[in-house]
């Protein structure tokens, strides 16, 4: 049987303002913009890697 993919929410909490363009477009990449704003990922490398550029504008949870 497939295995189910584990999955992230992600909750911006801190504006991309006074941070480096590339951060806010990593954000918008994530389906962020807005502080508060919640989007659910699945967990691979690549989400990986966003998260941890711009891991001081959000907060993850595990689902």
């Amino acid at each position: 049987m497939a295995e189910a993919k584990k999955t992230l929410r992600l909750t911006q909490v801190k504006s991309s303002i006074g941070y480096k363009a590339d951060q806010a477009k990593t954000l918008k990449a994530l389906g962020l913009g807005k502080i508060g704003a919640t989007v659910e990922q699945v967990d691979n490398p690549a989400i990986q890697g966003m998260i941890f550029k711009v891991k001081h504008l959000i907060e993850v949870e595990t689902i």
